[in-house]
């Protein structure tokens, strides 16, 4: 195979996944946000590896550009704490037990939708009535896109693939709610 070949193939299979989302459930990812800080609320965002990497980027994204709080669980410390106090698998569920108010939206973010410590956070988030948005792919069927308000799902079994699409759908979100927001204040100038 050609190298062009490849790459050729790679971005137009990209291009199908990103292209693939209904924007209605973008806009509706945005109202959640955009109705969690109206709400004086915060956006959680949790994931595990490349999707935790995904998770820092859109929280400072929402943070500096949209002026939107939200927040992480990135740091070390934190991580490791409370996986080993309460095991892996629910330090994310202890997170936002210590973390998370009534008015704040979770984005929960794993690319297979069988990360336990991310379901068992969506449980948890569940039972303290929290709002819920998942990004997952892999099987259609996995279980992390049945528990959200909102669920978007990428029709991939490739973990770059997956994580590429997550990240440009949650970015196109915040790159949304900027330019509604500059709209907002040029019309009122």
């Amino acid at each position: 195979m050609r190298s062009t070949n490849f790459f050729n193939s790679y971005y137009e299979l990209l291009n199908n996944k990103v292209g693939s989302i209904n924007s209605d459930l973008l806009l509706n990812v945005a109202s959640y946000v955009k109705d969690t800080n109206n709400n004086s609320g915060k956006v959680i965002i949790i994931g595990n590896g490349g999707s935790a990497a995904i998770a820092s980027h859109v929280t400072i994204d929402l943070t500096k550009a949209a002026g939107i709080r939200a927040i992480n669980f990135n740091e070390s410390s934190l991580l490791t704490c409370l996986s080993n106090d309460y095991g892996y698998e629910n330090w994310a569920k202890k997170a936002i037990e210590y973390y998370a108010e009534k008015n704040d939206l979770v984005i929960l973010i794993s690319s297979s939708g069988h990360s336990k410590n991310i379901i068992n956070c969506a449980i948890k988030s569940k039972e303290m009535g929290l709002s819920i948005i998942t990004l997952s792919g892999f099987m259609k069927n996995n279980p992390l896109r049945e528990m959200g308000d909102v669920n978007l799902w990428v029709d991939s079994e490739s973990y770059n693939i997956v994580e590429i699409t997550h990240q440009t759908w949650l970015l196109s979100v915040v790159d949304y709610l900027i330019e509604a927001k500059n709209s907002t204040i040029k019309s009122k100038e």
